[in-house]
Parts: structure tokens; sequence; C-alpha cells
């Protein structure tokens, strides 16, 4: 059972895709990594895109503890479908669902030019590194990023780090058991003010 942890929506069982394809982030996992985010002020107010997004647990959970947006991206059908009940679920207003593949959504770029405060990627195991590093240097080419965000990449321990693109700098990681947490940041500016 996946459920969302804290915040307005707390508690709220949410439903999961059937089959292999998608692998719901433990509870464990997602406590440690919202506390973070939540420890850095990265969820309050923030704009939030989540990618390979499954049941939409992650984006949820930052919309449950007060993200002003939140896009799910999903290619997936049935786990798409899954995602719109688990919105109803949690009832925030500002969340939006993209079905689509995530290599598509992020050349779209951003709607209406917004900017992300927090990426999060939880890809599938079937997700080459070569195919994550091109959807991470898209968030960079296509402008999603704020120039404080935070990008966020969820793999398996047994995962390299990622590649990342210019633009992205590793700030720090997280091994929880079997799962191993990636963050990264844009460089700090060279303009002085």
């Amino acid at each position: 059972m996946t459920r969302i942890i804290s915040g307005s929506a707390g508690g709220r069982r949410l439903q999961t895709p059937s089959g292999s394809s998608t692998r719901p982030t433990s509870d464990r996992v997602r406590e440690a990594l919202f506390s973070r985010l939540e420890h850095r002020g990265l969820l309050e107010g923030t704009n939030v895109l989540d990618l390979y997004a499954g049941s939409g647990a992650l984006g949820l959970e930052a919309a449950s503890r007060g993200a002003a947006l939140v896009l799910l991206v999903e290619s997936h059908k049935a786990a798409a479908k899954v995602i719109r009940a688990n919105v109803a679920v949690v009832g925030h207003r500002a969340v939006r669902v993209v079905a689509d593949t995530v290599e598509r959504a992020v050349a779209a770029g951003p709607p209406a030019d917004i900017r992300m405060h927090l990426v999060l990627l939880d890809p599938p195991y079937d997700v080459t590194e070569e195919a994550l590093a091109a959807v991470l240097a898209g968030l960079v080419e296509h402008q999603w990023l704020a120039p404080d965000a935070l990008v966020v990449v969820e793999r398996s321990s047994r995962s390299p780090q990622p590649s990342w693109p210019e633009g992205l700098e590793l700030s720090g990681e997280k091994r929880y058991g079997e799962t191993a947490v990636w963050f990264a940041e844009p460089p700090p500016s060279d303009v002085v003010a």
C-alpha cells in the first residue's frame, strides 16, 4: 500500500499501477527525501515536475506538502489513469497530468514559461543511462529549471551516478538500502549584482 505521508492529504491511500513496469518509491525513502526537501524549503509554494510519475506518489506528496504547481508526466495510459484517480483522492487543484513520453514532454518546454524549482525523476529500470542523460540535458536545454532548482534522480543503488549535463552539478547523494538518490543543481551564477 502506498500512501501520502504528510501534509494536507497525509494518510490518504494511493492506487498503484499493476504490472512490473512501475515500482513505487518506498514510504521510507519518500519520507527521508521529503524531510530533506522540506528542511531546505523546497516545497511550500514551489513548482514541481515529476517525470516517470508512475502512481504520482512523489509529485502528490509534494502537492500535499504545499507545492504551488505539480506536473506529473507518465507515458503509460493505465498508469496515467491511476494518477488521475490519485489526484482526485488528494484533491489538489494545481496538479496537472501530462500523458506523454518524458522525452516529448521535456522537449516541449515548460508551460507558459513556468520554471521548476524541483524536478523528481524515478525512471523505470529499463530506461538506459544514455536516455536518462538526454532527459537531464533536455531540462537544461529547454529551460525548465529555475536558477535555484534542485533535480532529484532515484535509481537502483547498483546504477552509476547519472551523467549530468552542462548546467547541472552534483550536490549530494544518499543511499537507502537498494535505492540511491542523487541531487543536482544549476551552478552558481557568475554574475555579481
